[in-house]
């Protein structure tokens, strides 16, 4: 039983599903569990929409009507006109008609999910349709009953246990009758309001699935040819990794490396199910496979770039020092704002901290903060970490910007520059 996970750059378009359709032919004497994204960059579109429904701009209607007419191009491209697809999308779309005709009252995080999760029931709905008229027979899952989460919006904590229970009791049966084609990204919680699992989290929600049932491998399908050493939108002389370990794999995800989800790794190196990471332009090329027992070799190092970053310095109102105690808070603080810190980094009488900004959870930090705290900070940051560094990797990367925070450990540096 194989687990295939495609992201929203393989399925952008009308070519890119029928791209999808001929990769998953290939594989038809297996079992097939499909995850699949939002289409191409309708997620960005829909957290717009989200923002522009919160703070009811006038441009809401707008942004909305171009998220509908993308994917009812897509539709006229693939389907005869009276195709059942076109009433099932016009359906799950109301779901977002209904929430934005009246004002918004609810927390961000929550409406946040409720919007943006429609990209992949779209997407979903579209492909598993797709490929029933091209002959291949599935059926389409909803995962929202499948990934049970806590209710921790944008960032839902998997209730392991049920979700264990609801996947082996049902998933197996109907793989036995064809392919089955869900939803990456998403999950439930008790009172049956949708979660997301964080941005690019559809590979968690395969490996999540592969976890469960015990999966042969899970091959995610990518628009670069493997796992390289850098994000070739920034860098043009990346070279690509033929394998990695679990552990190599976990740090890099843990930095930022945005190929991978964080939390894809750990339920596959528990399982010990192997990670393949392929190109969806090219099917039979070997890509990366991340395993227990992968070689890792680094021809150069790992440059990891996370952008539009904040760093926030902490210190004491009576000028003491910042002590465990003050430690403790300022952690609580981070966790109750849903804030993951990247850097932190202390001194006799401050507290330095990196993070991703949200504007909505960094404006809560900082309120709670300032209650008991002197606070600074400088926005629209870069954070540079480089594994397995070099002094001249160091050097140039850095040359020309301003260091505001500088790290380096054994394997890993890290620097934080504008």
């Amino acid at each position: 039983m194989l687990v295939f996970k495609f992201g929203g750059a393989s399925v952008k378009d009308a070519g890119g599903i029928i791209n999808l359709a001929n990769v998953v032919k290939k594989y038809t004497g297996n079992q097939l569990l499909i995850v699949v994204s939002a289409m191409g960059k309708t997620t960005n579109a829909l957290e717009n929409l989200t923002r522009a429904y919160v703070d009811q701009t006038e441009n809401m209607h707008l942004i909305y009507d171009g998220i509908k007419q993308y994917h009812f191009d897509i539709l006229q491209q693939l389907f005869e006109p009276k195709h059942p697809v076109f009433d099932e999308i016009a359906n799950t779309f109301v779901e977002i008609d209904w929430m934005i005709e009246d004002e918004p009252h609810d927390d961000y995080d929550f409406i946040y999910d409720q919007i943006v999760s429609i990209g992949e029931l779209i997407s979903t709905r579209i492909i598993s349709a797709y490929l029933n008229k091209d002959g291949v027979k599935n059926q389409w899952l909803d995962v929202r009953g499948y990934i049970h989460t806590d209710n921790t919006y944008r960032e839902g904590v998997v209730q392991w246990d049920k979700t264990r229970e609801s996947i082996c009791k049902d998933i197996p049966a109907l793989l036995d009758k064809g392919a089955v084609v869900t939803q990456g990204f998403l999950g439930g919680t008790s009172e049956n309001f949708t979660t997301t699992l964080g941005r690019e989290g559809s590979d968690y929600t395969a490996s999540i699935f592969a976890a469960c049932l015990g999966a042969e491998s899970v091959t995610t399908w990518k628009d670069v040819p493997g796992i390289l050493n850098a994000d070739p939108k920034f860098f043009t002389d990346t070279v690509k990794f033929d394998e990695l370990s679990y552990t190599e794999a976990i740090e890099m995800t843990y930095y930022g490396a945005s190929v991978i989800h964080p939390k894809t790794i750990k339920p596959l190196q528990n399982a010990k199910i192997p990670l393949l990471v392929k190109p969806f332009t090219d099917p039979g090329a070997t890509g990366t496979i991340i395993k227990e027992d992968g070689i890792n070799q680094f021809v150069k190092p790992v440059i990891i770039l996370k952008q539009n970053q904040v760093l926030l310095s902490v210190s004491t109102k009576d000028y003491s020092f910042v002590t465990e105690d003050h430690l403790s808070d300022i952690f609580r603080l981070f966790a109750q704002s849903q804030v993951k810190v990247n850097v932190m980094q202390t001194s006799a009488l401050s507290f330095s901290v990196c993070f991703d900004f949200y504007e909505e959870r960094f404006e809560k930090l900082l309120d709670n903060f300032k209650q008991d705290f002197k606070v600074k900070y400088n926005s629209g940051l870069t954070l540079i970490t480089i594994r397995h560094h070099t002094e001249s990797a160091l050097k140039e990367l850095t040359e020309g910007k301003t260091i505001l925070l500088e790290q380096i450990s054994r394997n890993t540096a890290q620097v934080v520059v504008k």
